[in-house]
Parts: structure tokens; sequence; C-alpha cells
């Protein structure tokens, strides 16, 4: 094919396009592949609507980004308000839940434990913000879990990304499995139990608080299946048996500013108020002691309720708590619960749907 200058000037009829496109064909037609392909991108890259472009699939493990690239990038979150979908609304919480990383704690005999722990990280977000920047909430932790503990590490962690997401109000909870050995009845026996615990700071208003949550599992023998039982041996001769049944209190406590309470220190505020903690380690005697232990201490839920608000009541370092008690009947296909709270923290017009289904304890 012959073209002259005049001819290039000019533009193009559609068959003289369609010229040029069989000339393609037959040439592509005799290429090796590497040709091909190499045509196919150029032709493409001048008709994007012909098909989809071609797109590098090697991973470019060589490339590396410079400042004037990271600026470049699109960031929606940080977008302006014009991007908000839905109301121009604020919202109170906003962040992640389940972070899992390792926390350093300190114990009440001076013993350091590594636990995983769960982080749950909010803040909130005024009305005319698009969005947060998530990843600084992990940024954060990271930046001190390696070299402070449990109660350090929330405090800085929430300076930071409060700071950094430049929010009002913000809060932090770590979840975590709290092993303490505990020791047999009457064998001389030892195993540890595991408490599921909280740590929870609080920064609202520019008021901050701690709290603690403790999920304490207790046997309870009901007291009127106990009398019941009794009747029927003294009356009829008549073998009965009580019935009981494991039940957990989920007890929340705000620990008052410049107070130290350990984990350790709520858990024997816990068995002073109820003393059958189910058991670890269990020989006969053991078994035997347990049930004497509940005979002992026959408990209704609101038994339960009051008998651990009279031991947090009393104590200096506590100020608001709540109480959520849930005896997991023998008895009934239902189960027997209360509620019991002090202090503004935790009250609550509503409950969450499914709060005491969360309240039970399953190997």
């Amino acid at each position: 094919m012959n073209l002259h200058v005049s001819s290039l000037e000019k533009t193009p009829s559609r068959e003289e396009a369609e010229a040029a496109l069989d000339v393609l064909r037959r040439f592509t037609d005799a290429a090796p592949v590497t040709e091909r392909v190499e045509m196919e991108a150029a032709v493409t890259s001048l008709m994007p609507a012909a098909g989809y472009p071609v797109l590098n699939r090697d991973y470019p493990s060589e490339f590396e980004v410079d400042s004037a690239y990271k600026d470049g990038l699109p960031d929606l979150q940080n977008g302006p308000a014009s991007l908000i979908v839905g109301a121009k609304a604020p919202i109170q919480h906003v962040g992640i839940s389940n972070f899992r990383l390792p926390i350093r704690y300190h114990t009440r005999d001076n013993g350091d434990l590594t636990l995983e722990t769960s982080v749950t990280g909010t803040v909130s977000l005024e009305a005319e913000k698009k969005g947060i920047n998530m990843s600084r909430i992990m940024r954060s932790f990271y930046a001190h879990a390696e070299r402070t503990f449990s109660a350090d590490v929330i405090r800085a962690a929430l300076d930071n990304y409060k700071t950094d997401l430049e929010s009002f109000d913000a809060r932090i909870m770590m979840r975590f499995s709290f092993p303490m050995k505990v020791q047999s009845l009457r064998s001389g026996l030892s195993g540890y139990q595991y408490y599921d615990i909280a740590l929870e700071l609080v920064d609202q208003g520019g008021v901050r608080q701690m709290f603690m949550h403790l999920d304490y599992v207790y046997s309870s023998t009901c007291p009127c299946s106990l009398e019941l039982s009794e009747h029927a041996r003294a009356t009829r001769g008549q073998l009965a048996t009580p019935h009981s049944q494991r039940s957990v209190a989920r007890i929340s406590v705000e620990v008052l500013e410049g107070e130290k309470l350990w984990f350790e220190d709520l858990i024997d505020l816990c068995r002073i108020a109820v003393p059958t903690e189910t058991q670890v380690m269990v020989k006969r005697e053991d078994e035997q002691a347990f049930a004497e232990l509940n005979a002992a201490n026959p408990i209704f839920v609101e038994d339960a309720a009051r008998s651990f608000c009279a031991q947090l009541d009393g104590d200096v370092r506590i100020g608001d708590f709540r109480v959520v008690a849930s005896h997991q009947e023998s008895l009934h296909s239902h189960d027997a619960v209360s509620v019991l709270t002090r202090g503004a923290s935790f009250e609550a017009a509503s409950l969450d749907p499914r709060l005491f289904s969360t309240l039970f304890h399953v190997g």
C-alpha cells in the first residue's frame, strides 16, 4: 500500500479505514503470537470501547511508592461531605471490632501475662465528615502494645487515635481470657479457671471513665426446690433432690480515677458474694463438698444480683456498676434473669435483645 503525504494529512474515509483493518488482519494472521498480542494492545488503546484494555497480569514486586505517588492515591473515606451517603447525621460510634493482638497484663502477685486480646475501638463522627481511617486505630495499638502494659496501652492508644481521627468522643475495649489457679474444695488439687474479662476506656465530652467487665460462672441451687425436697424427706421418707444449674453473672464496674482494682480483686468480691463458683479439679470428696456448699448457699436470681451488689457497694474503688445474672434453669426450659444497676453509667431504658443469650458459657 502506497501512502502519500497528502493522503496522511486528510481525514481517512470509512472505506480507507476498512482497508487498513484488512491489512492488519492479514498481518496478524501470519505474525507470531507475541506480535499479535502487541498489535492487539495497540489497536485496543486506539479504540478502548472495542474491548477491555489489556492489563499487566504480573505482580510488580519491584515497584516502590514515593511520597508523590501516595499523595495521588484516592481516599474516599476522607472525602468531602458531598460524598456522604444517606442522612448527614452524626455517628456516635464507628471503628473496628475483634482486632486481635497480644497484650501484656500485670497480675496482683507481680507476675506478668501476655494474652491474646480482642480489641474494639470506636470514635464519634461529625455529621459533615464522610468517614474515618480505621487502620489508624490498629496502628495506634501496635505503637504501644509491645512496650507497655494493659492500662497504659489502652490510655495511650485512645490518646493517639482520638487526636489522629480528630474526634470528640472515643472508646476502646480489650477482651481476653484471664487464667487464675484455684484450689479444689477438699482434695488439695488445683487447676486453672479462665475468666472472660474486658477493660473499657471511654472518653465522652472530655470526661474519661475506666470500666472492668467480668463473667463469673457459678452454681445456683433453688431455695424453693431445696425446701420442697427436704419436706418430701421429712414427711414421706421420699428421696428428692433440689434442682441447681450453671449460672452466669456479668459484672461491670467503673474503676474510679486513681484507684487500683486488680482482676483478681473483682473475682474475689464475686466469690464472697456467691461462693458456689464452678469447680476445675474434682475428686469424690470435692463433689460431696460442692453439694454441701450449694445446700449452704441456696440462691434465687434476685438473691444473686443483690449479693453481688452488696459487695460492690462496699468497695471504695468502685463507682457505678451493673450486675446482669442468668440462672440457666434445669427445672424450666427458660432462664431466670435479673439486672441491677447503680449510677448513671449503666442506666438504660432498653436492653440489647440478645443480652442474656451471650451469658452462656460452653466448652
